[in-house]
């Protein structure tokens, strides 16, 4: 089985990468592209669906450990999701 001209492209590219970033930043590169890909396709549907309805919007209230610590961190709540509050403390906490 030969290995075709493609092929040894794929393999000199991360054969670069590995030199260039260093074989621990590989996986996280990896895990923000998927993220990428993933918004993008989400994004798409969208477009293609819209009769999806996109999360709910939550208001704050003081009794939500979610909302507490992300006032504590100093992140704005007002017209997130709570995923998008969680994403924000941990880019917090991966930022210290």
């Amino acid at each position: 089985m030969a290995i075709a001209g493609y092929e040894w492209v794929v393999i000199g590219i991360i054969v670069v990468a590995l030199f260039i970033w260093g074989p621990s930043k590989i996986p996280e590169i990896a895990r923000s592209l998927g993220k990428a890909r993933k918004e993008f396709d989400e994004a798409a549907k969208g477009l293609t669906n819209p009769s999806v309805v996109s999360a709910p919007r939550i208001e704050s209230t003081p009794s939500d450990p979610l909302i507490e610590t992300a006032q504590r961190l100093g992140i704005g709540t007002e017209g997130k999701t709570r995923q998008e509050i969680s994403d924000a403390i941990v880019d917090s906490a991966r930022a210290k």
